[in-house]
Order: structure tokens, then C-alpha cells, then sequence
């Protein structure tokens, strides 16, 4: 009788440290796990959001040449969409198009290239990519398909 109410008694007591330490683990391992998971997930959103500030981007370069009358040379760069350009080619009309210029997800300028290397009627957006270097296998382009 006596051991029967150790029993029951031990039963009520709830878990012991070594079971919530097991428990504890195993949880530990399967966040591990899904953060590793989702740790790739990261690149590619960055990759898509390069895509679209290649989008916001164009589309401010479009309403610049409705208002200039061309695109801003490559000298005159992203930052005519901010500010009043100088040099060749002038601009007709210049309006702000831009409150200021996005950086790419890995903090670094878009470069700026018209006319572009594959289309030359179009301007050409670069991301430099996670490794900063131009010209790397890295970058992105706004040609690129």
C-alpha cells in the first residue's frame, strides 16, 4: 500500500529535470534546423527586390525623359532623378522624379550606364551583388533576362 502512494505521488510530481532537458534539445535542434532553412530564403528575396528597384527605377528614368526630352548620360547618372544635372545632354525640363536614390539590398549604389551594353536605346541599372565589385559574376543587370 505504502508503494502505491510513492507511485501515485511521483506520477503528480510532474516532469523530472532530465526529461525537460531532452525536450529542450530536441527543440533547440529542429529551430536550428528550420533557421538554416530559411537562411537561403534571405538571398532570394534579395535578389527579387533588386529586380524591383530595377522596376522603380525604370519607371523614374521614363518620366525623367518625358520631362528632359533624353535619358541622363552616364556621367549624369541616377542622381539626375534628384538633382538638376549638369552637363550635356541638358535637360529640357528637369523635375524631381526621386526623393532619393534606393541602394541595393547589400548597401551599395546602382550603377548607371546609357546607353546600355546589350539594348542601347534603353539605360542599363547595375547591382553590384553581394561581393561590391563591378564586373563581377555577381552583379545583376537590368538587360539581363
Amino acid at each position: 500500500m505504502k508503494y502505491q502512494n510513492v507511485i501515485r505521488r511521483r506520477a503528480a510530481a510532474g516532469f523530472t529535470l532530465l526529461e525537460m532537458v531532452i525536450v529542450l534539445g530536441i527543440i533547440a535542434v529542429l529551430l536550428g534546423g528550420s533557421i538554416a532553412l530559411i537562411g537561403g530564403v534571405g538571398e532570394s528575396a534579395k535578389v527579387q527586390r533588386v529586380e524591383q528597384d530595377f522596376l522603380a527605377i525604370g519607371n523614374a528614368l521614363k518620366s525623367y525623359k518625358i520631362n528632359a526630352g533624353t535619358y541622363p548620360s552616364t556621367s549624369q547618372g541616377l542622381k539626375a532623378l534628384v538633382e538638376k544635372p549638369g552637363g550635356q545632354p541638358a535637360p529640357r525640363r528637369w523635375v524631381q522624379v526621386m526623393k532619393k536614390l534606393p541602394t541595393d539590398p547589400w548597401q551599395h549604389e546602382y550603377g548607371y550606364i546609357f546607353p546600355g551594353r546589350k539594348d542601347p536605346s534603353e539605360p542599363e541599372i547595375i547591382s553590384k551583388g553581394k561581393d561590391g565589385v563591378e564586373g563581377g559574376d555577381q552583379d545583376f543587370s537590368s538587360q539581363d533576362e
